[in-house]
């Protein structure tokens, strides 16, 4: 998109989607960029099926405890937050009222809330979504095929990039419990946790899962684009 291209979406469209994910790893099978990959192409093909524009996504995130694993990136949330917010700001400079965000990582959410709060008191509504969310795919995916870099996320993963992903290395690794069921926040890191890096049941993942997956989740971005093409900021935001 050129400046002239981008000026006249502008005078016509208020609302764009934003991709955030992180690098980090994500088991022996699939690439460190899983989250911002499947993030970026699910906003690619939302965009051309709802004549919204995507930005570039944003590849890192809040991801420091899984920073004992090779190649993982992270920023800090300040920092996260702070990026985040100037690029939402440069949209709304140009018209923009509505943000879409599909995030990817959900180490970013708390932050991307925070931030969604403070923006929505400057007239721009900030929507997140999480693709993993969505009711439905409990019907096709177990709940430990449901956990980090398991058999929902290496499916997806594996049906958007199959050339990036070695569905042979998949394990299965159920995570250890650090205090038991005991009702309280244990700040862990993955390695707490984990020694492959995987949160479960990976070793079911395949590409028609992922196909399934995929399909699943469009749909629903699609429809959420299309209701917040309706909605009138002024109605939902107000300043301070």
């Amino acid at each position: 998109m050129t400046y002239e291209e981008a000026r006249n979406y502008f005078k016509e469209k208020d609302l764009a989607i934003l991709p955030i994910g992180s690098v980090e790893q994500h088991g022996k099978q699939n690439p460190l960029g899983t989250d911002y990959l499947i993030a970026y192409r699910l906003a690619l093909e939302a965009a051309k099926k709802t004549e919204i524009i995507t930005l570039p996504p944003i590849p890192f995130g809040i991801s420091s405890h899984h920073r004992h694993f090779p190649g993982t990136i992270y920023i800090s949330e300040a920092h996260f937050k702070d990026y985040v917010r100037d690029v939402c700001l440069s949209l709304k400079r140009h018209g923009v009222r509505k943000i879409l965000v599909i995030n990817g990582h959900g180490g970013n959410l708390c932050s991307l809330m925070s931030l969604a709060r403070e923006l929505k008191r400057e007239g721009l509504l900030v929507i997140i979504f999480q693709w993993w969310t969505i009711p439905e795919l409990a019907q096709y995916f177990k709940e430990s095929e449901r956990g980090h870099a398991a058999a929902m996320e290496t499916s997806l993963i594996a049906f958007l990039y199959p050339d990036l992903v070695n569905l042979e290395k998949a394990v299965d690794e159920q995570p250890r419990s650090i205090l038991g069921n005991l009702p309280v926040y244990f700040p862990g890191d993955t390695k707490d946790y984990t020694v492959s890096g995987v949160f479960g049941v990976s070793s079911t993942a395949n590409l028609a899962r992922g196909e399934k997956v995929f399909e699943i989740v469009l749909a629903k971005i699609v429809g959420i684009i299309e209701k917040l093409k309706s909605i009138n900021v002024k109605d939902l935001c107000s300043r301070d």
